[in-house]
């Protein structure tokens, strides 16, 4: 069964960060909700109860307050959030969740304790195209291209979430663009949200992509090859920019599977000239410097929530006989002499 998209619902209706690749034009007629979704299918909701996610990020990055009845827009996806939520791209009859301020639904499956319950979205039907089909997020994704050069490529990986990896990434930026080098960045995994990617352009980056801009509302449960092809598309289109440095994020810790196969990965470690890694405390960062060295991995530097301690800082140092720099000590540009020298083996 399928009916026109109206104008009136195009207006009233939220359409988030995840969908902000999706002309408006393409939004052209409602599917009814037959079947299990996949990843990547765009749907219209309604906003039934408020719960964690009491606002929505925007497709032209304005955060903007929900009210129950609102109309939104929304992308089904994966989520792995140790902090949040465990959820899949699910439904219950004509139920799921708000996984994401990003616009990223499905089933909550499980959740940190401390988080509240998510919010509660209605699915009214799935939102097709002008040929009748459902809307899926990879038909957006940037074409393919060949970089016209291989900038040097910084990765920052960590022990966990909320490890200080994203700060770390964006004090790197800050550090190079101190000695006006030209830096991009990207945001190769995670779960779909523009806060990330618009700090790092604040932060300096002439440029700053993610999964979204490779089709990919979350990185949760993708292939190997999947997040590969991913990575070599998104430094094409960053090296586009002529950058000297891409830094890049990895989402979640080590431990986790899709970012403990992607640093395993020739593939991908062969394009990366440094690494650095951001801990909690430092066992934390002990162990986890243990890991990256028994996959061949050696860090550059420590950084995170453990050097917001001096004493962290000196038993990290101690532990892993590495530097653990600051976010002051990066953003200064403490790490650039290093940077200038390591090149990709």
């Amino acid at each position: 069964m399928k009916s026109d998209l109206s104008t009136a619902t195009k207006q009233n209706m939220r359409t988030p960060y995840a969908l902000r690749r999706v002309p408006e034009a393409s939004l052209s007629c409602l599917l009814a909700p037959v079947g299990q979704p996949r990843a990547g299918d765009v749907a219209l909701a309604e906003l039934e109860r408020i719960g964690r996610n009491a606002s929505l990020e925007l497709s032209n990055g304005r955060r903007c307050a929900l009210q129950e009845g609102d109309l939104l827009a929304v992308v089904f996806g994966n989520r792995y959030a140790t902090m949040q939520f465990e959820g899949y791209a699910r439904v219950d009859a004509d139920r799921c969740d708000l996984l994401s301020m990003g616009g990223i639904c499905g089933l909550v499956e499980s959740k940190h304790v401390k988080a509240a319950d998510p919010s509660k979205l209605r699915l009214i039907g799935f939102i097709g195209g002008p040929d009748g089909r459902i809307l899926r997020l990879s038909q957006f994704a940037l074409p393919p291209k060949l970089p016209p050069s291989q900038p040097n490529v910084i990765v920052v990986c960590g022990t966990s979430m909320d490890a200080g990896k994203t700060h770390t990434a964006l004090s790197l930026i800050r550090g190079l663009r101190q000695q006006d080098f030209r830096v991009a960045a990207i945001k190769l995994t995670g779960t779909a949200t523009g806060k990330d990617t618009w700090n790092m352009r604040d932060a300096g980056a002439d440029v700053a992509l993610d999964f979204v801009d490779g089709g990919l509302p979350s990185t949760y449960l993708c292939s190997t090859d999947e997040l590969v092809a991913l990575h070599h598309l998104l430094i094409a289109h960053t090296a586009s920019h002529h950058p000297d440095y891409i830094v890049i994020e990895i989402a979640d810790g080590l431990l986790q599977n899709e970012t403990a196969a992607l640093l395993q990965d020739f593939r991908f470690t062969n394009t990366v000239d440094a690494w650095v890694f951001a801990a909690a405390d430092p066992l934390g960062a002990a162990g986890g410097v243990r890991i990256l060295r028994k996959w061949g991995i050696e860090p550059l530097a420590i950084s995170g929530v453990v050097s917001m301690s001096a004493l962290g800082i000196r038993e990290t140092q101690m532990a892993t006989a590495l530097p653990c720099l600051t976010a002051r000590g990066l953003q200064c540009g403490e790490l650039n002499p290093q940077l200038l020298t390591v090149k990709s083996a």
